[in-house]
């Protein structure tokens, strides 16, 4: 199998199946119609290779090597972990387009993929955040950090020198607002419908600096807003009608995510700990400890009703909380290979999707109590996931040496003859 992901070796990521003798030059996409005629939705060969889609499927489950930061910790959530009926079928495959190469850049870190309609996705190739159209199938490039980007609008604190070859960490595009965050604790904020980039601030100077998460979200007075959580240990609110940090949290970890809750009111922080945090997100407050994960945590996620929400942690779970009774997690949902990186529920609150770091999307029926689930099977590193504001898509951006693309799913209906339509 030659050498399987592990650790900070990305470039050890092989679902490709280069492995096995088979070099694909052409590039070409897989459309629905020929996914139900029996192609590969990532156009893999097989009938070409010495090895079958399943024979691969078992060894890659027994060699994934997870990464964990505590020794173990996959084997010790198992026993918690709900057995799931897997027989959901909620979206079902559209197209995969190779032609867009989505790439990570950080082996924890995979939030790059981002929705804004049900044909309109952002993602990172290499070091262009790149916009594509399922409509019309044609990509275009919103923001190159490989180069000099500095702040074509001047407000007061923007570093209007800007950053030059910010390697980008995470992202996040919402509001008609991208962010895009660095290893040296930069961002870069860009106004979709403006020309340039709007501002640009660092973070922190620490040598820990990495921006490990943004958050876009709308206030209650109608003002755009965004949080990053940092490897410093910090969470910092930006006002984007000001342009200037408004609050500063610190915890005594890494933060490697933090999700605002529906009304506002409470931020759930995970890191570099076990346990999980509930706070004020007016005083930076401790309101309850989310305990129960056995490594750290890399993924956060409030559901639309604002009194449950799921954590994703490198122990291969994710745990969904009530916070009307936070002492104790409601459910712990396992996944396949490894670590829950990433974590959405759709906007009508129906789904939730965790993507692990490879190979496996699941798709939980939030209605049948997360015991129902479509698990969307493929191979490659995920590089993250949306679903689009009106939940009929879902894309999930996969990173791998032949087969990088943007796969995409639509929301299955009793009436799909409405699709012609809509």
């Amino acid at each position: 199998m030659g050498d399987e992901f592990h650790g900070q070796d990305v470039g050890g990521s092989d679902s490709d199946a280069d492995e096995y003798g088979y070099m694909n030059d052409r590039m070409q996409d897989t459309t629905a119609a020929q996914a139900r005629r029996g192609k590969d939705i990532q156009g893999i060969p097989w009938d070409r290779l010495s090895i079958t889609r399943e024979k691969y499927r078992q060894t890659r489950i027994e060699q994934y090597k997870n990464y964990e930061n505590i020794p173990q910790s996959g084997e010790g959530s198992e026993k918690e972990c709900k057995t799931t009926d897997k027989s959901g079928s909620y979206y079902e495959f559209r197209s995969n387009s190779r032609s867009v190469k989505s790439t990570i850049l950080h082996f924890q870190l995979r939030n790059l993929v981002w929705a804004t309609s049900k044909h309109d996705v952002y993602l990172m190739s290499r070091f262009s955040v790149l916009h594509w159209s399922s409509l019309t199938c044609s990509k275009s490039e919103v923001l190159n950090a490989s180069g000099h980007v500095a702040p074509s609008e001047k407000h007061p604190g923007s570093l209007l020198e800007g950053f030059t070859q910010t390697q980008v960490s995470t992202l996040a595009v919402k509001n008609k607002l991208l962010v895009a965050g660095g290893f040296q604790g930069e961002l870069i904020c860009k106004f979709l419908e403006r020309p340039g980039v709007s501002y640009c601030t660092r973070t922190t100077y620490d040598d820990n600096a990495i921006t490990n998460a943004i958050e876009i979200y709308t206030s209650r007075s109608g003002a755009v807003r965004f949080i990053a959580s940092n490897n410093d240990g910090g969470v910092r609110d930006f006002d984007m009608e000001k342009f200037q940090q408004s609050k500063h949290f610190r915890f005594p970890w890494p933060v490697n995510h933090t999700s605002l809750s529906p009304d506002g009111k409470l931020l759930v922080i995970v890191g570099d700990d076990p346990d999980g945090l509930l706070v004020d997100s007016r005083s930076g407050k401790t309101v309850a400890s989310l305990c129960g994960h056995l490594d750290y945590s890399f993924a956060s996620a409030w559901h639309p009703d604002g009194l449950t929400l799921a954590t994703g942690n490198q122990d291969k779970t994710c745990r969904i909380w009530d916070i009307r009774n936070p002492s104790k997690s409601v459910a712990a949902l396992k996944g396949n290979l490894g670590a829950i990186r990433s974590i959405r529920y759709t906007s009508d609150g129906r789904f939730m999707a965790m993507a692990e770091p490879a190979d496996f999307v699941h798709v939980f029926d939030v209605e049948s109590g997360y015991e129902k689930e479509q698990e969307i099977d493929f191979f490659g590193e995920i590089s993250g996931m949306s679903f689009s504001p009106d939940t009929e898509s879902l894309f999930i951006g996969v990173w791998d040496r032949t087969y990088s693309s943007l796969l995409e799913f639509g929301r299955r209906r009793e009436y799909s003859y409405l699709d012609s339509i809509v």
